[in-house]
């Protein structure tokens, strides 16, 4: 019996006869040479069929196979310069795949996505993916390994977290409205007083009408939120988290960046300490590029490409007007037109990946800020009751996941960054 390997693990049967099951990822002949790149779904491998070494039937098989035709191979693996490679014994054709759409030529974007869960076969979007995956298990181990309790926010909510024009509202049964979640912030509030230390992980549903390169209407956050942390504390968790998580691509999925040909430097560069620049700073550095910015006003796409492109890692703008900020941001108190709030934003141009702060903890400052707001104090009071029973500073931040992970490949759209993507004007496949 012949092992049955993953192309991932390949490297532990070299100068063995194995046998591999996947997909026809591409052929090509040359002379009495035949090439086949196989994919197994754990990676992407060349087989080397020639005469005398492969079966008649194999080379016969080989003339009738077809992109995305399911296989299995008989073949030895060898060395092959920095890699490895197959040397084809037999070839079986499990399910022949004919006229598969998705062909080596260019297709334009709405052809690619109305044929996503075939597009996800390609080679990008698999570095893409496998990059978003490492990323997600880096997210947990970074919290676990930090002494974090996960605790799971729902996804119906009854009030708004981030403002009620971006709100996906649901008929509740019979008797209610509620709104798929904005961000799972709050409930964090209220595990950080129980637990010191939490974060959730999850999908977050804005129904914000925008079809920018940096949006969608579903995507994942991770939500840490630290009892007695104060902004700096959150800025120094934030960065820390962040060069950590970056790190761990680097060192992990060499293979992938390389395949998405991307230069790592900025992503080198990430590491402590992050530039932090306060929001007047960066007011007029974007005033001084000639662009009319309105103090008081919160940052566009270009504005954060502007910043984002005067340094070579991620860095911190912090203390945003207390206008723009949500009721729970805590005012600075040397000067309350200002927030604790803070910022992250990517180098390179692509601007905010992390935003957070620190949040209020007095009661009679937060009934304020929800009479002003014009807020519904019924939701909220669930909210106050952490304010009444031992209310302590605290901070917390959300990422989103698709957007950090735009930024560590280099992608020009966050629409490559989810396996199925959610925009204004797509909900399938």
């Amino acid at each position: 019996m012949k092992p049955k390997v993953y192309i991932a693990n390949i490297a532990n049967f070299e100068g063995q006869r194995v046998v591999l099951s996947g997909w026809v990822y591409n052929t090509r002949s040359s002379g009495k040479i035949k090439f086949l790149i196989l994919r197994d779904g754990t990676g992407f491998i060349q087989g080397i069929l020639e005469e005398g070494v492969t079966t008649p039937d194999a080379l016969q098989t080989f003339s009738e196979l077809s992109q995305e035709s399911s296989i299995q191979v008989e073949a030895q693996v060898r060395k092959f310069k920095n890699t490895h490679e197959l040397s084809v014994y037999s070839l079986t054709l499990l399910h022949p795949a004919t006229h598969y759409p998705i062909t080596p030529k260019e297709h334009g974007v709405d052809f690619l996505m109305d044929h996503r869960h075939l597009w996800l076969r390609s080679k990008k979007q698999f570095a893409i993916l496998r990059i978003r995956n490492e990323l997600m298990d880096a997210c947990h181990d970074y919290f676990q390994g930090q002494g974090f309790t996960r605790l799971d926010a729902p996804i119906f909510t009854p009030s708004a977290c981030e403002g009620t024009s971006t709100l996906f509202d649901v008929k509740y049964f019979d008797h209610d409205t509620v709104y798929l979640t904005q961000s799972g912030q709050l409930y964090m509030e209220a595990g950080c007083m129980a637990f010191g230390k939490v974060y959730c992980f999850g999908p977050t549903f804005r129904a914000e009408k925008s079809k920018t390169r940096r949006h969608l209407t579903e995507f994942w956050m991770i939500e840490p939120e630290v009892a007695f942390h104060d902004l700096n504390d959150n800025m120094d968790l934030a960065e820390d988290f962040l060069s950590y998580i970056t790190q761990r691509i680097l060192k992990n999925k060499p293979e992938e960046l390389k395949i998405l040909e991307r230069n790592t430097t900025f992503l080198q560069n990430t590491l402590p300490p992050f530039p932090r620049i306060s929001y007047p700073e960066a007011v007029d550095m974007i005033q001084k590029e000639g662009v009319p910015f309105q103090w008081g006003s919160d940052f566009g796409g270009n504005d954060e490409t502007i910043l984002s492109q005067k340094f070579d890692r991620p860095f911190f703008v912090h203390r945003f007007p207390s206008a723009i900020k949500a009721f729970y941001m805590k005012k600075d108190p040397a000067d309350p037109k200002l927030s604790l709030s803070c910022d992250v934003l990517a180098p390179e141009g692509y601007g905010e990946i992390v935003g957070g702060g620190q949040r209020e903890e007095n009661i009679h400052v937060l009934l304020q800020k929800i009479e002003e707001d014009k807020l519904n104090l019924k939701d909220f009071e669930w909210y106050l009751d952490l304010r009444r029973y031992g209310s302590v500073p605290h901070a917390g931040f959300g990422m989103g996941i698709e957007r950090m992970v735009a930024w560590i490949c280099g992608l020009s759209h966050v629409r490559e960054t989810i396996p199925f993507p959610r925009m204004l004007y797509r909900t399938r496949p």
